[in-house]
């Protein structure tokens, strides 16, 4: 999804401590589950919500929303407004649902018009899952460093890191997010990454965001 508004564009990183969430059903149980949700079943609403709201929730707080549990909520009852017209799997679910975060977040942001305040990363107490490619990248610094790197990056790299890190999405589902190719999404991560490395490398930490994330 495009952001010609540039509302996503100044919006900060902010990471909180969520438990983790419960492991992604199958192809075979996914598809169970998603027919018994659009037939109207609540254990079924149930639990697409506890398989998907904590990383929309991590996500939105990551990107500046104010009230995250509220929005998440909102996403969800449009997600659920919109589940009978819903086609494909697991994979493909994930992505509609972020899509949907993703534009209700963006809504958010262009209505405030300004920057939210910073919260703590605080990485220790993030256990939703291993350390990943992209984390080692930021391993070495403290909790406002880490924060203040991935924040210096181009708004679409940055949007691409979060999606990444937080919403813990494929290059794939990225890319059917932001409206993008997933070539595009490599190449954005690719940026992001020798971006972050750079500047660990040179023991700093940016003190201005880049512009340079044009595709």
């Amino acid at each position: 999804m495009a952001d010609p508004d540039g509302a996503l564009a100044g919006a900060p990183l902010r990471v909180e401590h969520l438990p983790r969430a419960p492991a992604p059903v199958g192809a075979e149980q996914f598809a169970s589950v998603l027919a018994a949700a659009q037939a109207g079943a609540r254990w079924a609403n149930a639990r697409l919500w506890n398989d998907h709201a904590p990383a929309v929730a991590a996500f939105l707080r990551a990107r500046g929303s104010r009230e995250p549990d509220d929005l998440t909520s909102e996403v969800f009852l449009a997600v659920f407004d919109r589940l009978a017209a819903f086609r494909g799997g697991a994979a493909e679910f994930r992505a509609f649902v972020f899509t949907i975060a993703y534009r209700r977040l963006a809504d958010e942001l262009r209505r405030r018009g300004r920057r939210g305040d910073h919260e703590e990363w605080r990485p220790e107490l993030d256990a939703r899952r291993a350390p990943s490619a992209e984390e080692e990248a930021v391993d070495r610094l403290g909790d406002r460093a880490a924060r203040d790197l991935i924040d210096s990056l181009a708004p679409d790299q940055r949007d691409v890191m979060v999606l990444r890190i937080v919403g813990d999405l494929t290059v794939e589902q990225v890319a059917a997010v932001l409206g993008k190719r997933p070539g595009a999404v490599k190449a954005l991560q690719r940026r992001a990454l020798e971006s972050m490395r750079r500047k660990i490398a040179q023991g700093r930490t940016p003190a201005r965001r880049s512009v340079d994330g044009r595709e």
